[in-house]
């Protein structure tokens, strides 16, 4: 199973963290060993000390496919979540300014949090879909798949000309702006429209 990740999907995510706008999506990947399995605590990491949330729709792969054509995309996933990508900010800044790879800052294990999945066929209007995550009961991010600069077809298809998809792999789609620190204690919880599909404590 692989894990990938779409970087600034979102204009005004860009511009908070001051990075141009990406002309094609920015792809990036976490291992299996990243995904946090659930009823496991997530406990935060030694090795940093800017531990940052980063709330995102999450596609759930659903057929094996290779090149495929952005019409055909919606055949290839068959279920959204909501997901948190937590990353190492202050090792993320270094390795950007030393022009080297994220994978210590995006990819270490449990950095990977996924909500309860919600079948497509029970979405109305997937280029529609109202998500957001509250931090110890407080609204600290909101988006809508509209406002995504890459759509989910886009995605998928962009990602299937470098790498094979597979069943039960899974596809961060991007976080909107409102991306933020979080610590020992706190409580994030996440929702698609009204319906709550994660809790995660930082412990």
């Amino acid at each position: 199973m692989k894990i990938f990740c779409v970087g600034r999907n979102y204009v005004a995510h860009a511009k908070e963290l001051n990075n141009e706008i990406p002309e094609e999506p920015i792809i990036f990947m976490k291992p299996k060993s990243a995904l946090l399995q659930a009823h496991t605590p997530f406990y935060y990491p030694e090795f940093t000390n800017e531990l940052h949330y980063e709330c995102e729709l999450v596609l759930r792969i659903s057929k094996n496919g290779k090149y495929i054509q952005e019409r055909f995309a919606s055949k290839y996933y068959d279920a959204v979540t909501v997901g948190v990508d937590f990353t190492a900010r202050d090792i993320q800044t270094e390795l950007k300014e030393k022009g080297l790879p994220w994978e210590k800052a995006k990819a270490w294990d449990n950095s990977a949090a996924i909500g309860k999945w919600i079948p497509l066929q029970n979405i109305k209007n997937k280029k529609d879909i109202n998500f957001c995550m509250y931090k110890n009961k407080e609204l600290v991010q909101q988006g809508n798949s509209n406002l995504m600069i890459n759509s989910f077809d886009k995605i998928v298809s962009y990602i299937s000309n470098y790498f094979s998809v597979n069943i039960g792999d899974l596809v961060f789609t991007g976080t909107p702006a409102g991306v933020g620190e979080c610590v020992v204690g706190d409580e994030l919880e996440g929702f698609i429209e009204d319906d709550s599909l994660f809790t995660v404590e930082i412990k």
